[in-house]
């Protein structure tokens, strides 16, 4: 059935095996992040085939669908305080930036004897989560004091927010600031986590500072490229994932609508280039299921017109392709793209 998203995972697993040698020579070890295609339990068992450390996910409904996978898993996005008793169940390591929650986490954490590992997160100027590096003492003093939890390291969000680019400045100061309060209140820094697949480019470089132990790579895995710069890594597979979707109608039509223009269905007033008249195939598949402005056609000579919530619109004139009506087009994923196809429930997964 179509739309569809293949997944290749012999090609995930690949991935995944040269990222971690990549990182292994640095003694960086990585988290595969499997938020991006909604935790499906045999891609990530692809990541850990291909050495992934352990898994990581920013939902915790995703982590409860790995439960039985033989692996450590962490839980990315800070948590709410509604789900405190599920995080300390379904994960062996959370994320975390708010005393209060802390607070809720050790409680769940002794209710079931359990005590549960948490990463303190510093925002380092990117301004999503994390501590403000003047406050950091004076939260750790606090945060020793709470019953049921253990600080295991400490980490940074960077580019995912702000845009904000990790580099040897921003990284070292993560560096410093774990050190010190290691040595000031005895803790056990496990994991020094310098970011996502924005921080490979540093790896590559071989100018990642040192003392970053950890990194949270998810795009780099999926779609074979760094994310600072958005530069393909040599040896990946930028096609583990593939979207397909079938034509649903294919004629000669005029490249502007007729008639008076205004809104549409999604609030916007369309501006259209009078092109002549063109070769236009529909595809069964819409806004509601993807973001056409994060997807690639393998057709070089296709170009994407436009959408409403169920059909998009290709311009098929150039391509060297006879296209017919019930032909496959398929297309390459960037990020956004490939989040939002994996969590539509009308796009159909095929594990190939």
């Amino acid at each position: 059935m179509y739309p569809r998203l293949e997944i290749n995972l012999k090609k995930l697993e690949h991935n995944t095996r040269i990222i971690k040698q990549m990182c292994e020579r640095h003694n960086v070890k990585i988290w595969g992040v499997t938020k991006c295609f909604c935790a499906n339990p045999l891609a990530a068992m692809a990541m850990l085939k291909g050495g992934a450390d352990m898994l990581a996910d920013s939902r915790i409904e995703n982590l409860k669908k790995l439960k039985d996978i033989p692996s450590k898993k962490v839980l990315l996005r800070i948590p709410m305080h509604c789900e405190v008793d599920d995080v300390v169940l379904y994960s062996d390591y959370s994320q975390n930036s708010e005393l209060s929650t802390l607070k809720l986490l050790g409680e769940a954490a002794q209710r079931i004897g359990k005590v549960h590992n948490v990463i303190i997160m510093l925002d380092l100027g990117d301004l999503r989560e994390g501590v403000w590096p003047d406050n950091i003492d004076e939260f750790i003093g606090e945060a020793v004091k709470i019953k049921g939890i253990e600080i295991k390291g400490f980490g940074v969000n960077l580019t995912c927010y702000g845009g904000v680019i990790p580099d040897e400045v921003n990284l070292s100061k993560l560096v410093d600031i774990s050190k010190d309060m290691g040595d000031k209140y005895n803790l056990d820094v496990e994991i020094i986590s310098g970011g996502n697949s924005s921080s490979l480019y540093l790896v590559e470089k071989g100018t990642l500072p040192k003392g970053i132990n950890n990194l949270r790579v998810g795009e780099a895995i999926l779609l074979g490229r760094e994310t600072a710069f958005g530069k393909r890594l040599d040896g990946l597979y930028d096609d583990a994932f593939v979207l397909k979707a079938q034509i649903v109608e294919l004629k000669e039509k005029p490249s502007v609508p007729i008639g008076n223009i205004g809104m549409d269905a999604f609030g916007g007033k369309p501006v259209f280039e009078d092109k002549g008249m063109m070769k236009r195939a529909i595809v069964a598949m819409g806004r509601q299921d993807i973001d056409i402005n994060l997807i690639r056609p393998f057709d070089e000579d296709i170009r994407l017109i436009g959408a409403s919530s169920d059909h998009t619109i290709l311009n098929v004139t150039n391509s060297k392709k006879d296209y017919k009506v019930g032909d496959v087009v398929e297309f390459y994923l960037y990020y956004g793209g490939l989040l939002k196809a994996a969590t539509s429930a009308y796009v159909h997964k095929v594990l190939v």
